[in-house]
């Protein structure tokens, strides 16, 4: 089973995460950023990871601090599970409609984090989580889960629809790239390494 569990503690926040690639989508999150647990409950669910996150953070500041080492957390379980990500597809993308919205996301789990990231919002919030975080969130988690990652949305009006497609084509497009393919000897790489 391949599984990453991380636990962060600062003067912001405490967090325990626990992440399983080769999952049913089982989701237990508490972040108290109710936008947010929604987002990570559909990732878990269309990317069919098991994921529990528990959170504390100082939400009387704002919701940036909690978000974002969420997010790192997420990436560095990622990065665990994965190990020498030995046998990976390693890439794959995903586009997924929300009503009026289109949203892509392509990734390459070549061990080379960069994100580039193309949508723009017209609230400054979602809920409780700022519309202005969303890229940074996708930002934390390529750079600590050590994947290139290319997020658009395409269209839309909604900012609920265009961060929801975001994050459902985020989850099926990691499940495709974590597959293992059996055909595949050793790391998906003509170098023989996958290192940034």
């Amino acid at each position: 089973m391949r599984k990453g569990s991380i636990t962060r503690k600062t003067g912001e926040t405490a967090i325990d995460l626990s992440l399983v690639v080769d999952g049913s989508g089982k989701a237990d999150i508490a972040t108290g950023i109710g936008f947010l647990d929604h987002m990570l409950t559909l990732f878990a669910a269309h990317g069919l990871f098991d994921l529990t996150v528990h959170a504390q953070g100082d939400l009387a500041v704002d919701d940036h601090h909690t978000a974002e080492d969420v997010f790192i957390c997420l990436g560095k379980a990622l990065d665990e599970a994965l190990g020498d990500r030995r046998g990976l597809v390693r890439t794959a993308h995903s586009y997924v409609p929300m009503d009026e919205a289109l949203a892509r996301v392509a990734i390459d789990l070549g061990g080379r984090p960069y994100c580039v990231f193309e949508a723009e919002f017209v609230t400054p919030r979602v809920g409780q989580l700022g519309t202005d975080l969303i890229f940074h969130l996708f930002e934390s988690l390529a750079t600590h889960g050590r994947l290139n990652l290319h997020a658009h949305v395409l269209y839309g009006r909604n900012d609920h629809h265009k961060v929801e497609g975001l994050f459902k084509a985020l989850a099926r497009a990691l499940d495709a790239a974590t597959q293992i393919d059996p055909r595949r000897q050793g790391v998906p790489s003509t170098k023989g390494t996958l290192t940034a």
